[in-house]
């Protein structure tokens, strides 16, 4: 089946997570998206685990679909065959410190010499411009600023950070969603143009309700654990065998809470009836559902719930949630085949589209697996001239 972006061929020189999930994308779709790396090794993410065979299962997670190649781009012949290559290209992306490529000779307008209608997408921690733009940017540092932090743990407890990299996560989103669109714009007007993506603008704007109540009502959120700053009664409740999340959104899932409880008269009650009057009384409320909620199992609980509607889950382990029915059901675990891993299991693009089937196609590659196949295919270099650019250093 045709895939809508195998046209496009991409050089991703970024390392670690944010940029590199973000090429990920663009190769689930189709794209060629040639990862471009130092002989020596660019990516730090190789080097974490835990490992399969000495191979980082940390790297699998940003990296299938996509083929390697090593060029040293701080020499003179590493820096031509990249801006050869850059002249068959459509989208290039790189995560360096602001400035970087500049300083290789590889900045926009270098790059718009060879071809005009190259797009470049470039991700740093803060952008390209203003007093931070040269500062390092990492994930856990980016919740700090972003005031993610502020509002993560629990009551009285200090600032917690997301436990997964959610600023590095949500920013390979706006990576694909950003090249796609300069795509279309191409389409539109012939010429490339440069994306400037940062972790702070992309986790800053990813704060939602928090940033919203704050720029237009001026209040202040407050860590609230598992609880919710608006709703009532939405939180995790421990039952008899585990804890379990409860979500009631609207009054009429509350009805349906209270009947379910057996205390219908609390939808009429005046300290309950609205959220807003749950909100003033939460303590007392919160305390009642607990109690009520330990007397019976997690299992008991979500069959009731899912009678009545009522949004709920067990808080699982990643175990429990890989082997969760719908999980299977949905085919989420793919494997590809890994030249020294073996099997290497990932859980697949979540795009399902009706006219188009997302399939695998590469394990993610070994540094540099395919540097003689792409530069003697898009080049036409000779195996002669592949050896001397190895004994030189610059492949």
């Amino acid at each position: 089946m045709k895939q809508p972006l195998e046209d496009l061929t991409v050089l991703d020189l970024s390392r670690v997570y944010a940029a590199p999930a973000g090429s990920m994308i663009l190769a689930d779709l189709g794209a060629d998206v040639v990862r471009v790396e130092s002989p020596d090794g660019t990516d730090s993410m190789r080097d974490w685990g835990p490992f399969i065979n000495g191979e980082s299962a940390y790297y699998f997670s940003a990296n299938r679909n996509k083929r390697s190649i090593t060029i040293n781009l701080k020499s003179d012949k590493g820096r031509s065959i990249f801006l050869r290559l850059v002249e068959k290209a459509d989208v290039v992306i790189e995560n360096f410190k602001t400035g970087t490529l500049n300083k290789l000779g590889l900045s926009f307008n270098h790059l718009k010499e060879v071809n005009e209608r190259i797009i470049l997408c470039s991700v740093t921690g803060y952008g390209q411009t203003g007093p931070f733009s040269k500062e390092p940017g990492f994930d856990p540092v980016i919740q700090a600023l972003s005031g993610l932090m502020d509002v993560t743990g629990q009551p009285g407890d200090e600032a917690t950070k997301v436990g997964i990299p959610i600023a590095d996560i949500l920013t390979s989103k706006y990576v694909a969603i950003s090249i796609m669109a300069a795509l279309r714009m191409r389409d539109a007007n012939g010429v490339g143009q440069h994306i400037d993506l940062s972790l702070l603008d992309v986790q800053i704007s990813s704060m939602a309700n928090i940033s919203s109540g704050y720029l237009n009502a001026g209040m202040l959120s407050k860590r609230m654990g598992n609880q919710h700053n608006n709703v009532v009664p939405y939180q995790v409740f421990q039952c008899a065998d585990q804890p379990l999340m409860l979500c009631v959104g609207n009054d009429r899932l509350f009805k349906h809470l209270c009947n379910l409880v057996n205390h219908p008269e609390w939808a009429e009650d005046e300290k309950y009836r609205t959220n807003d009057s749950r909100l003033k009384n939460k303590a007392e409320l919160v305390a009642k559902i607990a109690t009520i909620m330990r007397t019976k199992d997690a299992d008991r609980w979500l069959a009731l719930f899912s009678e009545y509607g009522i949004p709920a889950g067990k808080v699982n382990t990643i175990h429990q949630a890989i082997e969760h029915p719908q999980v299977v059901a949905r085919n989420t675990v793919e494997r590809l085949e890994h030249p020294l891993a073996g099997e290497v299991k990932m859980t697949r693009s979540p795009l399902r589209h009706s006219g188009l089937n997302i399939t695998s196609k590469y394990a993610p590659p070994l540094l540099g697996e395919h540097t003689e196949e792409i530069l003697a295919a898009q080049l036409g270099m000779s195996q002669k001239e592949l050896n001397e650019l190895k004994q030189d250093g610059v492949i």
